[in-house]
């Protein structure tokens, strides 16, 4: 062997070296890039505190508040997704929590009826967006949202709604994220749904930005939590106080 095929081997070598180097430097580059975009839409820079609201099972009392399992594994995404930021997060039952919002990010799981800490979200940022429970017979309820003049109902093992939304208060605080399912079959599949579709919701609605989402969960009892789709953009109409009933003329 020659000495110019020695010099060969030795660039094809350090060519090769360098082309990994570059390849890894580029890998990091795109992780810390993907990193920040999840910090920046979640707020949850590194080191930052985030806080976990915990509901009760439908049914259930404020003496014996039990846990839905799905629930369960919906705040488990919740605390994998912080961990993934490198943040800490607190978990707390949602009767007992005393505080105002934007000072940690927060994420709240299911419906005024089952989450205290929801039910005020929604009665300060999201008037126009109700969601009555209406018993039918034992063990059995009629469940929907009502917004604006549109009406979506739970259908048992057909269609199941869950309203999406980030409470934003401004680029000095923390955002408010609700995950209000008509049962927690559609909140586990909505806390997924945010996981996995983050950078289209940052790129659709920034990182400072109010939104209310509403998504239908197709044939649960067959797919689970699996197979969801969007709805409609819902923010405008959840942001408009419901207008007062006219009263009857008198006589």
């Amino acid at each position: 062997m020659n000495s110019s095929d020695i010099w060969n081997i030795v660039l094809g070598v350090a060519s090769s070296a360098v082309s990994a180097v570059a390849a890894w430097l580029l890998q990091a580059l795109l992780r810390r890039r993907r990193i920040n975009r999840e910090r920046a839409f979640f707020g949850l820079p590194a080191g930052s505190e985030a806080l976990l609201v915990v509901p009760r099972k439908a049914g259930s009392t404020d003496n014996d508040r039990i846990i839905a399992q799905l629930d369960a594994y919906a705040l488990m995404e919740l605390a994998a997704l912080v961990y993934e930021c490198g943040a800490q997060y607190t978990v707390q039952p949602a009767h007992q929590i005393r505080q105002g919002i934007g000072d940690r990010a927060e994420f709240c799981i299911a419906g005024p009826s089952t989450n205290e800490r929801t039910a005020a979200h929604l009665k300060l940022k999201f008037p126009g967006f109700e969601f009555p429970v209406h018993p039918v017979e034992q063990d059995v309820r009629r469940i929907e949202f009502v917004v604006g003049s549109e009406t979506y109902a739970w259908q048992r093992g057909v269609a199941d709604y869950v309203l999406l939304a980030r409470i934003s208060v401004g680029a000095q605080g923390r955002p408010t994220f609700l995950v209000c399912g008509q049962t927690a079959v559609s909140n586990l599949a909505a806390v997924r749904h945010l996981r996995r579709s983050y950078r289209e919701l940052s790129h659709k609605h920034g990182t400072d930005s109010t939104f209310a989402l509403l998504y239908k969960v197709l044939q649960p009892d067959n797919y689970g939590p699996d197979v969801i789709e969007f709805v409609a953009d819902v923010t405008q109409q959840a942001q408009q106080a419901p207008k007062a009933p006219v009263p009857a003329p008198a006589g």
